[in-house]
């Protein structure tokens, strides 16, 4: 096979995006991001500057993804010179093995020398760790991977309820789909956020979750009740936040006692019913600051805090800012 320059057909003002392919590659890793920068270039106008998109793996030809779809690399790592805007680098739960893909590190880390940023996906964290770029970097990867990142490579900060962390040139993010949230972020830095909010548009997924968020909400984050009156009431809960749900009341829908209620909740879930919907109420709440143009007061009344001050309080004890403080950071702008 003949392999194809690694520049040959992108435009000379073009940026140039890499990203690295191997073996039991996750797809959506590699094609979620991909398609945020060939979203862009498509909207851009001839006199700004777009993406130009290049598969790059050890050998050119076929790759096997996870989950047995084939992709093309258009080039070898080897042969990929000269300026690179962006190197990206997917995961794969191959990556989890410390003797995964020994001959790409050095690849990628020759090639970070000639990057604007380089950025991981999901847990191509670990393969850019074992090249060394990690060493005291704030980052992050799929939440079941945190631990096992922090314990291979301790030199790194590993921050596991971030959507996305930048560090300087090195830009890494959560499981599988933050990829896309990534990439709109570097869409927005580069071209600015009206074309990122059109890319989002055209693909039909959100702006972008800010990489100050968790990767998970508050029920994907708790544990499910075992029994089902306890699970019952957590799946009724997210639509009723603004009526009554005191222990009492939550008791009642379950048919049970109200000690027996409260017991056997903390011990199923993980925390007190108190506590649970105190979390969904937040949660709630910093979508709508996110989304809406309401007032904070309008928020507080339809999540169901009683009052404005005890939303002030909560959101300040379970975030770190208050409501106003979360919305200027978050929201996006007019």
């Amino acid at each position: 096979m003949r392999e194809r320059s690694s520049g040959s057909i992108r435009s000379q003002s073009a940026r140039r995006v890499v990203i690295v392919a191997f073996p039991e590659v996750q797809i959506l890793d590699l094609a979620g991001p991909s398609s945020v920068f060939t979203t862009a270039s498509r909207l851009v106008s001839p006199k700004q500057p777009g993406y130009h998109v290049e598969i790059a793996a050890l050998r050119p030809g076929p790759v096997v993804t996870e989950g047995g779809v084939l992709l093309h690399a258009t080039v070898s790592l080897e042969r990929v010179r000269g300026p690179v805007d962006t190197l990206l680098v997917p995961g794969g739960e191959v990556t989890l093995r410390r003797d995964a893909e020994p001959a790409l590190p050095p690849h990628l880390r020759r090639l970070a020398g000639h990057c604007r940023r380089v950025a991981s996906v999901c847990s191509g964290s670990f393969l850019l760790a074992r090249a060394g770029l990690l060493d005291g970097k704030r980052v992050t990867t799929h939440w079941l991977a945190c631990d096992e990142l922090q314990r291979q490579h301790p030199s790194c900060k590993v921050l596991g309820d971030q959507i996305f962390v930048r560090d300087g040139q090195i830009w890494t993010s959560a499981g599988v789909t933050s990829g896309i949230d990534l990439a709109l972020a570097m869409v927005e830095e580069d071209l600015g956020r009206e074309v990122a909010r059109q890319v989002a548009r055209l693909l039909v997924v959100y702006l972008r979750r800010p990489g100050g968020q968790s990767q998970f909400s508050v029920q994907m984050a708790s544990q499910w009740a075992s029994r089902a009156p306890i699970r019952e009431v957590q799946e009724w809960l997210p639509e009723h936040l603004r009526e009554d749900l005191s222990v009492e009341t939550l008791a009642r829908r379950a048919a049970m006692s109200p000690r027996n209620f409260a017991r056997a909740f903390s011990a199923q879930v993980g925390v007190t019913p108190a506590r649970y919907v105190e979390r969904l109420r937040v949660e709630a709440a910093r979508a709508s600051l996110e989304a809406t143009q309401q007032t904070v007061k309008e928020i507080a009344t339809e999540v169901g805090f009683s009052t404005l001050e005890t939303m002030h309080r909560v959101f300040k004890r379970a975030l770190g800012v208050p409501p106003a403080e979360y919305r200027r950071r978050f929201a996006p702008r007019a």
